[in-house]
């Protein structure tokens, strides 16, 4: 992990912001980043990558455990899931919201094993894969999956229903995606080994984001790599294509920390969390975020109180 970024954190503790920095760089020391009281080393620090979501489950952890009384520190925006291990590994940050299948794909080099698709299954091997020092608690029902997404006009013209329905069209087809989608097995690469689907071209866009979304609406890409619990899928009548084959694996969201802070106040705390965690209520706390444009941290304070009461 980078000088810079170790200096934010530090920075961030010292200062203890009590708002989130909202889209700063986290590279630049002091941005991007909110605390709580003082600042002190025992504070669990608290990462995010740079997605609304991502954003949304870090501020959803930090409200828990600030409800039983621990000092936490956020880091907001640090990036790409390579980028935010190494901070983990190295102690920079301690515990950051995941999604068990991507992050075994990750771990294995992309070579998951064929029978391994379950969330359980999934989670069993992470187990195995996880680097030293480092521990996933349990996880939540709730899932946000990658799906291959078209328009309705683009579904309906080509009789698009199911990812292998691609295989036939997508030569002539543009895909929006991140730009490591292009070398992730949970991407292009499995979507030719698995499904024989190999597009025209790529746009390296963003990894489910709005550029992708944008690109798929005007046209320059008639294929993007859209969230499953992006409400920009429901408000543009898109349509998402059935993964019969389970290339993309099951995405149950999971809190990942460093086991010398995986305290048993920390674990009951997120344990909470996640037991109450469902797809639909994340998926319409999101969109108060990304359509409401209410503040990551006012929607995770609701939607605390909606997995938590039961």
């Amino acid at each position: 992990m980078s000088r810079r970024l170790t200096l934010a954190i530090a920075a961030a503790t010292a200062l203890a912001l009590s708002a989130c920095g909202g889209g700063g760089d986290p590279l630049t020391p002091g941005s991007g980043s909110s605390g709580t009281s003082g600042g002190a080393t025992s504070a669990v620090i608290i990462g995010s990558a740079d997605f609304p979501e991502s954003e949304l489950l870090a501020e959803l952890y930090a409200a828990a455990l600030k409800a039983k009384g621990i000092q936490v520190t956020r880091v907001s925006g640090i990036g790409k899931r390579e980028v935010y291990l190494g901070a983990l590994k190295d102690g920079s940050i301690d515990l950051i919201p995941e999604y068990n299948g991507a992050l075994l794909a990750n771990l294995l080099s992309q070579k998951v094993p064929e029978d391994v698709n379950t969330p359980d299954e999934v989670y069993a091997a992470l187990g195995a894969a996880l680097p030293a020092g480092l521990t996933v608690l349990k996880q939540a029902a709730a899932e946000d999956k990658d799906t291959m997404t078209v328009t309705r006009a683009t579904a309906t013209k080509y009789s698009l229903k199911t990812i292998d329905d691609l295989a036939a069209v997508a030569k002539d087809f543009t895909v929006a995606a991140a730009p490591e989608f292009a070398k992730r097995y949970q991407g292009a690469l499995g979507l030719k080994s698995v499904y024989g689907v190999e597009f025209k071209a790529q746009l390296p866009l963003d990894a489910g984001g709005p550029l992708s979304l944008a690109a798929l609406l005007n046209g320059n890409a008639q294929v993007a790599d859209i969230f499953s619990t992006d409400s920009a899928i429901v408000k543009n009548d898109l349509v998402s294509l059935t993964d019969t084959k389970n290339l993309f694996l099951s995405q149950n969201i999971l809190p990942l920390i460093r086991k010398d802070k995986a305290s048993p106040a920390v674990t009951a705390a997120l344990e909470a969390v996640s037991a109450g965690l469902t797809t639909e209520k994340l998926t319409a706390a999101l969109a108060k975020v990304t359509l409401d444009k209410v503040s990551a941290s006012a929607a995770a304070a609701e939607l605390l109180t909606q997995v938590t009461s039961g």
